[in-house]
Formats: structure tokens, C-alpha cells, sequence
């Protein structure tokens, strides 16, 4: 079996979840911006993290569905462990967005 090999045909699903996560890191930057202040139930400064941890929480379900939703076994932890990185990547970059915000 060729290196790699075991994430060829799951690129799709990869990207659907990082495109899950962009969207969720990206609202809630934006609001952050845009003067929210409670975030579910939670009114301290620091609660825009919480709404962050719901980002990657959501993105780690839905790499798990989408990658068992392919009904292949072959690669299943190589594919499910890219789009986890990747989504947790692009949490992290929003993370370090929402600093200013978070500390206002």
C-alpha cells in the first residue's frame, strides 16, 4: 500500500469538517468583535472560549460521523486524526483572534 494511500479518497470529508470549524471559529469571531458579551449563559470576558470549545467539540463529532458516515475501515484513525488537527488548528488561530476582544 502506497504512503498515505489511506486518506486519498477521504479528502472530502476532511475538508467538510474543516470547513465546520472555519465557519463556527469565524461567527464567533465576529461577535466577539461586534460587542457579545454573554455566551451561553456565561457573561465573563473570558466566556469567548467556552463558545470556541463548542467549535472544536462540534468539529470532533462531526469528523467522527462524516468519517464513519464513508463506511471504510482502511485509514479511518488517518483521516479521522487529520480532520481533528486541522479543526483544532484553525480553533487555535481563532483563539489568538479573539485575544483583544477577550481582554477588553
Amino acid at each position: 500500500m502506497q504512503a498515505g494511500s489511506e486518506t486519498r479518497g477521504g479528502w472530502p470529508g476532511i475538508l467538510l469538517v474543516w470547513a465546520i470549524s472555519i465557519v463556527g471559529a469565524v461567527t464567533v469571531i465576529a461577535l466577539a468583535y461586534t460587542g457579545t458579551t454573554d455566551w451561553f449563559g456565561d457573561a465573563s470576558p473570558l466566556a469567548v472560549y467556552g463558545a470556541l470549545g463548542v467549535v472544536l467539540a462540534t468539529s470532533v463529532v462531526a469528523s467522527l460521523v462524516v468519517q464513519l458516515a464513508a463506511r471504510r475501515p482502511s485509514g479511518f484513525v488517518t483521516r479521522a486524526s487529520t480532520s481533528i488537527a486541522g479543526a483544532t488548528l484553525v480553533v487555535a488561530i481563532a483563539a489568538l483572534a479573539v485575544v483583544p476582544a477577550a481582554s477588553a
